[in-house]
């Protein structure tokens, strides 16, 4: 992947007519997804290069930053998923106090035609921007016309009877509904992190556990999931216990920690990915060991069952 940073990079000359999914693409939903088959197909038409600009850091970060919601991915979660979707050239504008008071045009005239020299754009119905967010998609299209590109939108997706949008999954996940996040998102929301060293209470118990340290913002709520992890590619089936560990009372920080089931192997220091396929209950303190162990055992069983129907 190729990914080009406003405004420290050069425009690339093999960038040729570029086709540009222009947005923030937080979690690469079903309508992200849409905008870019549109972009992939419109650039093998015209022979153009499919591309896509996002923005780094999140514009309500330096705009509102006491409003600002935790996003579904990091940057790197986000260039890995548009890579994936077949986008292999992305343009990372840095985001400013000095650019989030740029007029829709200026911004425009500087990012899209100056330095990448856009030959079409593609936006969702809601996309705003310049100062304010006065910039819309009417404004976006005459600004095309007057600068020699052509702007077109992508009507809201909707999932069923749900209009599919990054706050609504966002919500969703807050509220532990990571199956209904997943329907809308197109595929499991996803933790990325490296597994660290625990109180190794888990093996103890006889279901060792891989401790996830992550970058992620928006972590489901306490409770207990049928995960899968992904390690090098491979993704197995697991359950996921996120929370302070209540029974041993010895815990302030939460911490996710990952059963991966059937599984033996030593997994520190690896990077791995986690996704929350279902919520399985709430966490909650257990009297002893032993009745602690008879729910991990009722949790596994529930996820194999689970993991069953779906195939994993």
């Amino acid at each position: 992947m190729e990914v080009l940073h406003f405004p420290d990079d050069a425009r690339p000359p093999w960038a040729v007519h570029p086709v540009l999914a222009l947005g923030n693409f937080d979690g690469l939903h079903r309508g992200h997804l849409k905008i870019i088959e549109r972009v992939r197909r419109g650039a093998a038409e015209h022979g153009g290069t499919p591309m896509a600009m996002t923005f780094d850091p999140h514009p309500p970060r330096v705009v509102r930053p006491d409003k600002a919601p935790p996003l579904l991915m990091t940057i790197d979660q986000r260039l890995d998923a548009l890579d994936r979707a077949g986008i292999h050239t992305v343009a990372v504008v840095r985001f400013t106090r000095e650019l989030s008071q740029w007029e829709p045009e200026t911004f425009v005239r500087n990012v899209l035609v100056d330095w990448l020299r856009v030959s079409e754009v593609w936006v969702g119905a809601n996309f705003l921007f310049g100062h304010d967010r006065t910039g819309n998609f009417s404004l976006l299209r005459t600004l095309g016309q007057r600068y020699g590109f052509r702007a077109e939108k992508i009507d809201p997706v909707r999932y069923k009877e749900f209009v599919v949008s990054s706050t609504r999954i966002r919500r969703l996940v807050a509220e532990g509904r990571v199956d209904e996040a997943g329907a809308l998102l197109g595929h499991p929301y996803t933790l990325a992190g490296i597994v660290v060293e625990g109180k190794h209470r888990g093996h103890e118990l006889g279901y060792p556990t891989a401790n996830l340290q992550t970058s992620n913002e928006l972590m489901p709520p306490f409770g207990v999931y049928a995960t899968t992890l992904g390690i090098e590619g491979v993704v197995h089936a697991a359950v996921t216990s996120i929370g302070v560990n209540p029974t041993f009372g010895d815990i302030t920080a939460p911490v996710v920690e990952t059963h991966v089931l059937n599984y033996s192997g030593d997994l520190y220091g690896r990077r791995v990915s986690l996704a929350f396929v279902q919520r399985l209950r709430d966490e909650r303190r257990f009297e002893d060991v032993d009745a602690l162990k008879a729910q991990i055992d009722a949790d596994c069983r529930h996820a194999e069952r689970l993991f069953s129907r779906l195939s994993v």
